[in-house]
């Protein structure tokens, strides 16, 4: 391997093991503030990875992680911030769900109309912060974070009975989908089922990979993300590039509540999951915007959410888990900041030490030449 690939592969690896170890430390340090052992609660979640149960919970719910920090990572890509993933993958799910029980279609057709459902209104949701950004300049940060609040509201407004919602004790829900769009999943024996739209998280990264690394709508994407001007000036259009990337995500984000719903609850309700797609940027800070590093993120993230609950019976508080997750997201930006500013440093004094190479090689065959 050449040197410069080996630097490049250091610095893609020193970021997140210098944030998780930065992590590790300032929970340990909150633990002895607290009086309690900094050591035993780790161990005590590192244990729980052994069982077979845990394993599952953890690739399922890894499975949502993932497709939600994709969704974020696009936005990236592109130096835009999408924080509506949240409004979007809710939005999606429920909008699926309702189709799912109102429509009762062979399951050849009522599973991709289920997929297509998510993905159109992820998409519309995100488009509309995609479409300001590019009419009237408004910051996606801004829209995206206002759609969030207005997307809560029209759930509660589909949750109405006269409208979409079907009450199931103190339980809104959208009523119980037909199941010719249930997903069966991938048994596992005892310790439950794997969902079955794990596979499809599979298959979006490796499309993200592709498109982003092998296609020229990628190499776009990435070229106006790093400067728009100088996209423009090659031919790209940075307003288009703007709401392609907006729609692409918003639509991914739409497919990130599937694989609960489809797979296990079979209807959008008050205990439906919240938060994944805030959960999602901290991942893709973490993975770095790739898709094998974003699957490790997610993992560990999920890892943390299904692990902490055994903290309650050994006197810890399991809301060490999620002061460990915020500890995380803090560190990927310090880290990588760092890493960063010392690659820069080690590329200066490469770049220096080869001029300074030149000139004493340049001075030699001056030498050489005025000597003969």
């Amino acid at each position: 391997m050449k040197k410069f690939d080996k630097e490049r592969l250091l610095l893609a690896v020193a970021g997140p093991v210098i944030a998780l170890a930065v992590a590790f430390v300032l929970s340990a340090i909150v633990l002895i503030a607290s009086g309690k052992n900094p050591v035993e609660p780790f161990a005590l979640m590192f244990e729980q990875i052994g069982f077979s149960d845990i394993q599952v919970l953890v690739i399922n719910q890894a499975s949502m992680y993932y497709i939600a920090a994709l969704a974020v990572a696009i936005g990236f890509r592109m130096n835009l911030f999408n924080i509506g993933v949240d409004g979007q993958y809710q939005l999606g799910a429920m909008m699926a769900a309702i189709v799912g029980a109102h429509m009762n279609l062979p399951a050849a057709l009522q599973i991709p109309l289920l997929l297509l459902t998510a993905v159109l209104t992820g998409a519309f949701w995100s488009g509309i912060a995609g479409v300001l950004k590019v009419t009237r300049g408004v910051s996606e940060v801004v829209a995206t974070i206002m759609l969030n609040a207005i997307a809560t509201s029209v759930i509660a407004y589909l949750w109405l009975p006269d409208v979409f919602g079907v009450k199931v004790g103190n339980n809104n829900t959208t009523g119980e989908m037909h199941e010719s769009g249930w997903i069966p999943g991938i048994p596992m024996g005892d310790a439950g089922e794997i969902y079955g739209l794990v596979l499809l998280a599979v298959l979006l990264g490796i499309g993200y990979w592709v498109v982003l690394n092998r296609t020229r709508f990628g190499f776009d994407l990435r070229a106006s993300g790093a400067s728009q001007t100088a996209a423009a000036a090659s031919g790209v259009d940075p307003k288009r590039m703007v709401l392609s990337a907006m729609l692409i995500s918003g639509g991914i984000a739409g497919l990130a509540g599937l694989p609960i719903l489809l797979g296990d609850t079979h209807t959008y309700s008050l205990n439906f999951p919240t938060g994944i797609g805030f959960l999602g940027i901290g991942i893709a800070l973490l993975g770095r915007n790739s898709p094998v590093g974003i699957a490790f993120a997610a993992l560990l993230w999920a890892w943390l959410d299904k692990a902490s609950p055994e903290l309650d019976f050994h006197g810890y508080d399991k809301e060490i888990a999620v002061i460990m997750q915020g500890l995380i997201v803090l560190s990927v930006v310090v880290s990588y900041e760092a890493v960063r500013e010392w690659g820069l440093r080690r590329q200066q004094r490469r770049v220096g030490a080869e001029l300074a190479a030149g000139h004493v090689l340049g001075a030699q065959n001056t030498k050489e030449v005025a000597g003969r």
